[in-house]
């Protein structure tokens, strides 16, 4: 049942006050598992989103969407991603239906093709629309996905933080591993990093202006994920947070993807 970095990928790192103990693999686990637990019943969610793609000179393009999320009981989050602007990907909308250790479902609709294209499994790997966001990331953050490991604490920009790593289960994930840095106070994903399939770190990204809703679940208002390897990177800018809107499960269909605007 969660979460997202899309919406995330992101939200899934909010924990509780643990007393771990016990081997490095189940430490890591409890941190993970109560994460989960502490962002659930949100519901349903829409927000707007700005996105600004950066290549390695600096030079920036811009998009406005809109997200959908729906919770899903005894599964993985649903989520619909709407481009509103710029006018050639005007239209344009993924749908996600994250799952556990099963291949989560993604489907990509083209307006100027009026075809949706089903997203596979071995590419999801691939960037989202010219981002540095993969296709994966924006699939809600399912425990199953991974094996995990507590590594130290240790500061990140001076705030004291837990380090897990996270190993993703699916063979054609495009990480090895991921490292995660959440803050001791509020137990938030302070940073990110991701190692490619050959063990080299890939990308980072640096949540931030973290806001509180309904006095329990964190959201991130701003995700940078910069590339390494070649010097792109890609702002998210979140606003416009709503919570419990009343949104179903036909509101995430197939059909659905060629009748958002």
């Amino acid at each position: 049942m969660k979460r997202s970095i899309a919406p995330f990928v992101l939200v899934a790192m909010l924990v509780p006050t643990l007393a771990l103990a016990g081997p490095a693999e189940d430490k890591g686990l409890e941190i993970a598992t109560e994460a989960d637990r502490r962002d659930t019943g949100f519901g349903d969610t829409t927000s707007d989103m700005l996105m600004v793609l950066r290549n390695k000179r600096g030079q920036e393009s811009r998009r406005e969407l809109e997200i959908r999320t729906l919770e899903v009981d005894g599964d993985g989050d649903k989520s619909l991603t709407i481009f509103h602007s710029p006018r050639d990907v005007r239209g344009t909308a993924l749908l996600t239906y994250s799952h556990g250790v099963k291949a989560d479902d993604q489907w990509l609709y083209l307006p100027a093709l009026r075809r949706v294209k089903r997203i596979a499994s071995n590419n999801k790997s691939g960037p989202f629309m010219g981002s540095e966001f993969a296709y994966e990331d924006l699939s809600s953050q399912e425990i199953e996905k991974y094996t995990y490991k507590y590594i130290k604490d240790e500061k990140v920009g001076g705030i004291d933080c837990f380090l897990i790593e996270r190993y993703p289960v699916d063979k054609d994930s495009g990480y090895t591993k991921q490292q995660v840095w959440l803050d001791k106070d509020e137990y938030r994903a302070r940073k990110i990093d991701y190692y490619d399939r050959k063990g080299q770190l890939l990308k980072t990204l640096t949540p931030a202006k973290y806001g509180k809703f309904l006095g329990k679940y964190w959201r991130a208002h701003k995700m940078h994920m910069v590339n390494h390897q070649t010097g792109k990177s890609t702002d998210l800018v979140w606003s416009k947070f709503k919570f419990k809107t009343g949104l179903k499960d036909d509101d995430f269909t197939r059909t659905r993807l060629t009748q958002v605007l």
